[in-house]
């Protein structure tokens, strides 16, 4: 790589990898971004009518994740399938505690929105491929990475070239999960915490409306909830985020009209009948918490620094927070001449994030650690708390404060 000093390579084309280019790119600094699958041919010229569906994975984006797409002139065009939230309705499964958060009541635009994953995914690749500060290659496995007091060397192995692929830059960045084996090759250990549980996700259609109105729901085994998205005439999709016990999911997945009966208790008639459901997918729930952020000239982002509970959606929208922070720093360091590299700034971003990352993690502890207990005692105070949550002034602003990542 002939300008070292002004380069960048990103470890992993999942989301957050993918818009952490953009959000370079959209300050004038290059990057190239390497993943290890292959990735789906996508054309400009490519019909994209709304097309509806029953997906499985969706995601929850925040008020501020949409100001951060809107700021690097994305948002126009991840719109189409955005389905806003603008009240949340928050109770316990055989509790007397019932919460509203209103985007009236709170004088907000909205909470966030909802968007299938295929759709997001697909104009973030877009976006990518089209950019000349971006150089994308996929099917590719890191195997080393050396570094130094000048430079990053990163070694990989791709599916179209049987010879290793060698790349100088003055920072690495790793996107590449939970399981990131950059964060292995770094040698960063981490904290883990298995939930036992696991998370079905997917779509169904409901008879009735969603008006834009969210529903969460806690039980023992933890929370559930029903998003909504955008809906097609008669068709009336939400997304569906079911937790479980370890070892029950098979059931849920396979048959359809147990899955819906199982919705249909906990949910009542709050979103009316649920009548069909599409594919659904497991995933297992485990907290990861690496140990370091910054090892020298590497920086561990997305999952590979922290996996969390899906509770109340703030994994991804934490990341993206993430991703615009550093973003911000190396855009300074470009226009001051500093090295991207520099430890001392690598440091002050990540001291500059803790706050925000520690808040979202002991809020998400404390929901699960909560409602999972079967205490008859915890269940009196968690339904006490409900209602103290809807009557007490001050208590709503501050939590849709930080729901919606305004305050980090």
């Amino acid at each position: 790589m002939s300008d070292v000093k002004n380069h960048i390579v990103i470890i992993g084309g999942g989301h957050v990898g993918l818009s952490f280019a953009l959000l370079l790119a959209h300050r004038g600094i290059k990057s190239t971004l390497l993943e290890k699958v292959a990735y789906p041919t996508i054309s400009p010229s490519e019909d994209t009518q709304r097309q509806y569906y029953l997906d499985c994975r969706n995601t929850a984006l925040s008020r501020r994740t949409v100001q951060i797409y809107t700021q690097i002139g994305l948002w126009d065009k991840l719109s189409s399938h955005a389905c806003r939230i603008d009240k949340v309705l928050i109770s316990e499964l055989g509790g007397f505690g019932q919460a509203t958060l209103d985007k009236h009541a709170e004088k907000v635009e909205s909470f966030g929105v909802v968007m299938e994953n295929a759709w997001f995914g697909r104009v973030l690749l877009q976006a990518v491929k089209a950019n000349s500060l971006i150089t994308l290659i996929d099917k590719t496995n890191v195997t080393d990475i050396h570094q130094n007091e000048a430079g990053v060397t990163v070694s990989a192995l791709t599916d179209s070239n049987s010879t290793p692929l060698t790349l100088s830059a003055s920072l690495v960045v790793a996107c590449d999960g939970q399981h990131s084996p950059s964060r292995q090759l770094l040698g960063v250990g981490v904290d883990t915490h298995d939930y036992r549980q696991v998370g079905i996700v997917g779509v169904v259609e409901t008879d009735k409306a969603h008006n834009h109105v969210a529903i969460e729901r806690f039980s023992t085994a933890g929370p559930l909830a029903v998003l909504p998205l955008t809906d097609n005439g008669d068709i009336h999709r939400r997304s569906v985020v079911f937790i479980c016990p370890k070892g029950e999911e098979q059931r849920y997945l396979d048959d359809d009209e147990y899955f819906l009966a199982t919705l249909q208790n906990v949910f009542g008639n709050q979103a009316g009948t649920f009548i069909k459901a599409g594919k659904r997918g497991a995933y297992p729930l485990t907290k990861v918490l690496a140990h370091r952020q910054v090892v020298g000239r590497c920086v561990l982002m997305g999952n590979a620094v922290h996996t969390l509970h899906p509770v109340a959606g703030q994994g991804f929208n934490l990341c993206l927070r993430d991703a615009h922070a550093l973003a911000n720093l190396l855009g300074e360091n470009l226009a001051h001449g500093i090295d991207f590299g520099n430890t001392s700034r690598l440091q002050q971003y990540a001291k500059s994030r803790q706050k925000d990352q520690h808040r979202v993690i002991k809020f998400c502890d404390t929901v699960v650690g909560s409602f999972t207990s079967t205490s008859s005692i915890m269940k009196l105070a968690r339904n006490v708390g409900l209602v103290a949550f809807d009557k007490v002034p001050f208590i709503k602003p501050m939590v849709a404060t930080y729901a919606m990542g305004l305050k980090s």
